[in-house]
């Protein structure tokens, strides 16, 4: 624990937009933690029963907080979580970590800088069965892995974009908005790619931003995989329908969004039904398969990323730590790049030369 921390932890969330007012109902439920003020420009007058500011820099000259939340647009991540550090409170920073990996590169240098805590918001890490499908690719429980597949496709509304312009500008596409999300477990259960390829598309809407896309990937490890994201198509597939994380998708129990194939046997998260022959050693795909479901404890991502918030808050390291997280940006922008030029891009180059011009 850190000196001075004390047991109830004062927290404050800058952006009251959906994530949050999702946030705010998080720390409204957890114990331990106490919804101190918010600060937003456009929340004047509505009762949040705490104290409102319209910027971040007025809350936290007023207030006495432990930690802040911060949701608001991306592109004003990197600046508001420095001014949070400099101010030094323990920050959780929704993802995408920055609008870009060099950008990103420049809270990295802040966290070292400054000595400070925080924790990226890719919240499914946290969720139970994701530890409990990296275990089983850890330990060899499929055998060698050697292809994962996946899918997230919803069809947004169109208040979507019409209610909050900055939804249709140039970062703020499905790739940065939900394929994020899965590029990150992707690296998390398979570790770093070392190429990328990609397709995208803006054709249902005609926007700025992309609204599918299709990656191809080659992990460090040989491991190949591929990812469809979509938020113009109708799906049951994908993250959130397939987990109680998010009460505004339909819950689909069984439901899938990553496939994992090894050489012994299959998985699916995040329902974890694993797939196996029989167990004679001659087995092969003449044999029958077998489908038994890994125990798991249910627990909802959003929850068990506070209460490790709340940990790190008190001195612990985070599971999601800035520059973890800048990676999965660096792959999504790495992608973004093989879509324009219709190619293969190496994403340990890709880093190494956008960190050379950042660094300029």
């Amino acid at each position: 624990m850190t000196p001075n921390t004390p047991s109830v932890i004062r927290i404050g969330v800058i952006g009251a937009g959906f994530m949050g007012r999702q946030h705010v109902e998080f720390i409204r439920m957890v114990g331990g933690a106490e919804l101190s003020a918010i600060a937003d420009p456009v929340i004047r007058g509505e009762a949040f029963g705490c104290p409102t500011y319209p910027d971040a820099r007025d809350m936290l000259d007023a207030e006495d907080l432990d930690a802040v939340v911060i949701a608001n647009p991306n592109a004003l991540h990197v600046d508001t979580a420095i001014d949070c550090l400099s101010a030094g409170v323990a920050v959780l920073l929704e993802k995408p970590v920055a609008a870009t990996y060099a950008e990103s590169l420049r809270l990295v240098d802040a966290v070292s800088q400054f000595d400070g805590r925080l924790l990226v918001g890719h919240h499914r890490r946290h969720h139970p069965a994701v530890t409990r499908a990296k275990e089983a690719v850890q330990n060899g429980e499929i055998g060698q892995l050697v292809g994962v597949s996946g899918m997230w496709s919803a069809r947004k509304e169109d208040r979507y974009f019409t209610d909050i312009p900055w939804h249709t500008q140039r970062g703020a596409g499905v790739m940065l908005i939900n394929l994020v999300h899965d590029l990150d477990l992707l690296r998390h259960l398979c570790g770093e790619v070392a190429e990328v390829q990609a397709i995208v598309s803006s054709q249902t809407r005609g926007m700025e931003v992309e609204d599918t896309v299709a990656v191809n990937l080659r992990f460090e490890s040989g491991v190949v995989g591929s990812f469809l994201a979509s938020d113009a198509g109708v799906s049951p597939w994908g993250w959130d329908q397939s987990t109680e994380d998010n009460v505004e998708f339909p819950y689909l129990p069984d439901g899938v969004a990553y496939s994992l194939v090894g050489t012994g046997g299959a998985l699916s998260v995040p329902n974890l039904a694993k797939y196996s022959y029989s167990s004679s050693v001659d087995a092969d795909w003449h044999s029958p398969l077998s489908r038994t479901y890994l125990p798991v404890a249910p627990q909802v991502s959003f929850h068990a990323q506070l209460a490790h918030f709340l940990d790190v808050v008190r001195g612990a390291s985070p599971l999601v730590s800035v520059e973890d997280a800048s990676r999965t940006l660096a792959l999504v922008e790495a992608a973004a790049l093989a879509a324009a030029r219709r190619g293969t891009v190496n994403v340990a180059q890709f880093r190494a030369e956008a960190m050379a011009q950042a660094r300029l």
